[in-house]
């Protein structure tokens, strides 16, 4: 009887123990023992294909992570489709990469009028819209659309630091704005003027937009100039940026220049505007310029060139967009792995809202991503950098 009873308990234990394991693994659409489907849209083509170095980056990453051995033991395999920067393309795209190919999760796509096309179906189908290249205030809004994170610097914050530094360098300055039709450029009107208080009115002399449709930003330049602004905060993206940096040379005008991170690529638009004439603009970032940093005196340069020239070969080392989309790329891979044999949607989210003091090469030192239930924005602070005419060089901290 007791060998009985003994031979019961260890077919118990042994039911148990196949259950724990078998229930170790969990997954969600696009998962299997050997894959993860990721799926994204970027702007290949269109007005602002210059960005589409974010999804480039991003497949070279994974390509090299598939290299290693993919992660825990699965290989990502990664849909990135051509938007055009036409957000009712995007959506098309999203309801195919979602509906058709049946992919895990969305990651990296770009562009804030695009994002928002696409930000209320993707949290009606419960599916994680991740390290997203814009940093609209509507992307990092937990309550409002949990399943929408973005990643991208905060356009206010952004904007706040701009304002800090002329309150503290250039209290009497006449500003002149140049904005981008969108919540990219409504979101850092607000904000900068919010700092500003009650000098905003004062301070900010003229103001002008343009629409991405646009050929030209020109006569925006001429009319800002007219203002009689001697400075210009330069809220574009990259074919504009570079733009208004050669028209504000051409009309003469010496204004001090602030131009938005997104548009401050060495190579997408400060060498076609002319290295010599951007040389003093000046940009908040939150990553590493390779031109300003030895390669044998910063690992992280080392590697990020070494990774560049193996697995991305046509890509420009230089663009401050491609260093960026080399950090989203090692968060999402970090997420990834932590979320190990439970790829369910709802532990990928879990997983990427439980981010705490987060390291990746290529930040500035000092930054870190964190992130939680709460509190979607991933990074607290940028660093002022002026353009020497050679590299970005890191100012003063105005974030306090």
């Amino acid at each position: 009887m007791r060998d009985k009873i003994t031979g019961w308990i260890a077919a118990v234990l042994l039911l148990t123990a196949g259950g724990s394991v078998h229930a170790q693994k969990a997954y969600g659409p696009g998962v299997s023992d050997t894959e993860i489907k990721i799926g994204q849209t970027n702007p290949y083509s269109g007005p602002v294909s210059a960005a589409s170095v974010n999804g480039k980056m991003m497949n070279a990453y994974f390509n090299m992570v598939n290299a290693k051995g993919g992660i825990n033991g699965r290989k990502i395999k990664f849909i990135s489709l051509d938007d055009e920067f036409s957000p009712p393309r995007t959506l098309e795209h999203h309801r195919k990469l979602v509906e058709d190919e049946g992919v895990f999760a969305i990651i990296g796509t770009l562009g804030t009028p695009t994002l928002a096309a696409v930000q209320k179906y993707l949290n009606q189908k419960k599916v994680p819209s991740l390290l997203l290249i814009s940093g609209a205030k509507r992307f990092i809004d937990p309550k409002e659309s949990p399943y929408t994170m973005g990643y991208y610097p905060s356009y206010e914050i952004e904007a706040v630091s701009y304002a800090r530094y002329l309150a503290k360098n250039k209290p009497d300055a006449k500003v002149a704005i140049l904005y981008q039709n969108d919540d990219l450029g409504k979101d850092f009107l607000r904000a900068f003027k919010a700092e500003l208080g009650s000098n905003a009115s004062r301070m900010v002399v003229r103001e002008a937009s343009y629409e991405t449709s646009a050929p030209s930003i020109d006569s925006q330049i001429i009319a800002l100039k007219g203002s009689g602004a001697d400075t210009l905060l330069d809220v574009t993206t990259q074919k504009f940026g570079a733009q208004a940096i050669r028209k504000v040379h051409d009309l003469g005008w010496k204004p001090l220049h602030f131009i938005s991170f997104i548009a401050s690529s060495k190579g997408a638009v400060l060498t076609p505007a002319g290295l010599d004439i951007s040389t003093g603009l000046v940009t908040g970032s939150v990553v590493k310029d390779p031109a300003n940093i030895g390669k044998g005196t910063d690992r992280d340069v080392a590697e990020y060139l070494s990774f560049m020239a193996k697995w991305y070969p046509e890509g420009d080392p230089s663009d401050t967009n491609t260093v960026w989309a080399y950090t989203a790329a090692q968060l999402a891979t970090l997420i990834l792995e932590r979320c190990k044999d439970n790829l369910t949607r709802e532990n990928l989210l879990k997983q990427a809202t439980s981010l705490k003091n987060v390291k990746l090469a290529m930040l500035l030192d000092g930054t870190e991503v964190n992130i939680t239930p709460d509190d979607y924005l991933a990074i607290k602070k940028l660093r002022l950098q002026r353009f020497d005419g050679k590299a970005w060089v890191p100012m003063e901290d105005v974030s306090k």
